[in-house]
């Protein structure tokens, strides 16, 4: 994509996001979105096939509506989103087709909606969105998610688990190897599962010596 169409584009998705109503989720914010996107060009570099447009609106559009991880209609919320996107894009200049990958695209990067993506922007969209629940960025996000449910920090006396299961409803340590070590494995392309590696590793190391520092007594 073009330079200045890329940044036209963007200015006009952001726009379009300053108009919707803000939900106040420190882990869903236009700084998630950013980052979204920035994965999602780097996995361009080695797609070059793919529609970077739809890439982009979809890296910023797909959590048009968010719900909170426990509420019940979660899996849902990927499918709205998706619906208002077409809505807010109707007019846009995107032709039917890009409209429909586009919604595919933000339907398929749902966890919980577990709908498998049928095309390579839907790939690039899903791979980039979970890249941001690994790091340092996305260890972060996991504490302030779970602070926000009312999730205590590690188990008291087991914080890896060996002597007990692993709940991450009580637990926010717990959460890494219930959900994040699954996700280079679930990475939709091999550029994107040798980034995840690369972030889980770091978030592996932080589990070992947090839990370490826990135990000190």
């Amino acid at each position: 994509m073009h330079a200045q169409l890329q940044t036209e584009w963007q200015h006009r998705l952001i726009a379009l996001l300053e108009r919707q109503p803000p939900d106040n989720d420190g882990a869903h914010d236009l700084s998630h979105l950013h980052r979204v996107w920035a994965v999602a060009r780097q996995l361009l570099e080695h797609y070059p096939d793919a529609d970077a447009l739809v890439v982009m609106a979809g890296s910023y559009l797909h959590d048009l509506v968010n719900l909170p991880k426990n509420h019940p209609q979660r899996q849902q919320a990927s499918r709205w989103s998706a619906e208002r996107a077409r809505d807010l894009l109707a007019d846009s200049g995107l032709s039917a087709a890009q409209l429909d990958n586009l919604a595919h695209a933000i339907e398929a990067h749902s966890y919980s909606a577990a709908i498998p993506p049928r095309t390579l922007e839907a790939k690039i969209v899903q791979d980039a969105d979970r890249m941001d629940a690994l790091g340092p960025v996305g260890l972060a996000r996991m504490f302030y998610v779970s602070g926000r449910m009312g999730r205590a920090l590690a188990h008291p006396l087991d914080p890896l688990a060996e002597q007990r299961g692993l709940d991450d409803q009580a637990w926010a340590i717990d959460h890494i190897d219930v959900k994040l070590a699954k996700l280079p494995g679930m990475m939709q392309t091999e550029a994107g599962r040798a980034m995840a590696e690369r972030k889980l590793q770091w978030l592996l190391q932080f589990r070992d010596e947090f839990c370490r520092d826990w135990m000190a007594r």
